[in-house]
């Protein structure tokens, strides 16, 4: 028995090492001269920790901890970005509302594109209606049975949609007939709704726009398809929702900001939205560079060749995000890693001295975007 330890040092005399030039030496110690820093939870207290130390090690944790850091650098740049947030994905029935509530609450966000279904589910929720703790091995037959409708592990009640989807229909009639834009819809749509934690309600008192290109394709769509029928049915006027007025009133706040970024939580029609919004910067004679900061989390593959999958740097090939942009992505499903970013975030107050935008609608233009200061 010997109480010898053991070194790497003490290489047996047969090994032969290869011999690098002085320049592949430099090379070398340049290149495994950051140490990956092991998580140390003894030292974690708080969630602004946990991402930092993220950030300091490997895989999608550092890509975390990278996207982080592009949001603070989009949050404090001197320039104020705006910063044009897109959703998508069961958001609402994974527990996120209230984030991206504080998102737009506390000025970390300056528009949003989302999908129908999460401004619906937000609405859904502020009527006193509950997403269900369920699950994914449910025996779906007998929930067809019982008009309760699943989301993967979470269960809605199909009634209340049907009632809710009626609400939104009956909400439509008491609009002026014409042409809406998403964004004046769901203002005015917002505007009615008494719950401080919705998304579409604070939206509407902090005067953050909402552009849902693709509303038809959710339940507030078939509410108004259920005006929309009534409407014809009794030859009266109602009201439409004109998906070309979206596109001219979102490209016009890029045309109109000093410079942009983007925050993709999942990816869909609102991340291409979003990115096309500076591709129409041309129809007013302008070329913005692209998005001067832009992150994404989600947990499609670039390989399969889709949007919602793509990388920034292949959108930095369109034109919409600049060549020469801050931008990380990280493949974490966003129920997870969007709490943790902006909950950091939230802790480190990136956005306490960010100036308000406001912006001036006489539809369908934009009079005036300005920043307080």
């Amino acid at each position: 028995m010997t109480d010898k330890k053991f070194s790497v040092l003490e290489n047996p005399s047969k090994i032969v090492f290869p011999t690098l030039t002085e320049t592949q030496k430099a090379e070398k110690r340049e290149l495994l001269g950051q140490p990956v820093e092991m998580i140390d939870l003894e030292k974690i207290a708080t969630i602004e920790d946990l991402v930092a130390a993220y950030g300091k090690a490997s895989i999608q944790a550092r890509n975390i901890g990278k996207c982080a850091d592009v949001y603070e650098q989009m949050l404090t740049d001197a320039e104020r970005p705006t910063i044009l947030l897109g959703i998508a994905g069961p958001l609402i029935a994974a527990g996120l509302r209230k984030v991206i509530r504080d998102m737009i609450e506390f000025g970390m966000v300056d528009a949003v594109v989302s999908t129908g279904a999460i401004l619906y589910q937000d609405l859904y929720q502020a009527m006193g209606f509950k997403h269900a703790v369920g699950s994914p091995e449910a025996d779906d037959k007998k929930l067809r049975d019982l008009y309760i409708d699943r989301i993967y592990d979470t269960y809605v009640d199909e009634d209340r949609f049907w009632r809710l989807d009626c609400s939104v229909g009956a909400f439509a009639d008491k609009l002026p007939p014409g042409n809406y834009s998403s964004r004046q819809f769901l203002y005015e749509l917002g505007k009615s709704v008494d719950d401080k934690n919705s998304i579409l309600a604070t939206a509407a008192r902090k005067g953050v726009p909402i552009f849902s290109p693709a509303l038809n394709d959710s339940s507030i769509g078939i509410g108004i398809t259920d005006h929309y029928h009534r409407c014809l049915k009794e030859k009266r006027p109602g009201m439409t929702i004109d998906s070309i007025r979206d596109n001219y009133e979102l490209t016009q706040i890029v045309v109109k900001s000093k410079c942009t970024a983007a925050v993709y939580i999942a990816g869909g029609v609102p991340k291409n939205f979003i990115n096309d919004s500076v591709v129409m910067s041309y129809i007013f004679g302008l070329d913005t560079g692209g998005h001067r900061y832009a992150l994404q989390l989600t947990t499609d593959a670039p390989h399969w060749g889709g949007l919602s999958g793509s990388t920034l740097d292949e959108a930095t090939s369109w034109g919409k995000v600049s060549k020469k942009a801050t931008h990380s992505m990280a493949f974490v499903e966003p129920s997870v890693s969007l709490p943790l970013i902006v909950g950091s975030m939230m802790q480190k107050q990136a956005s306490k001295n960010r100036p308000a935008l406001t912006l001036e609608w006489d539809t369908p233009y934009l009079k005036n975007l300005s920043i307080a200061r």
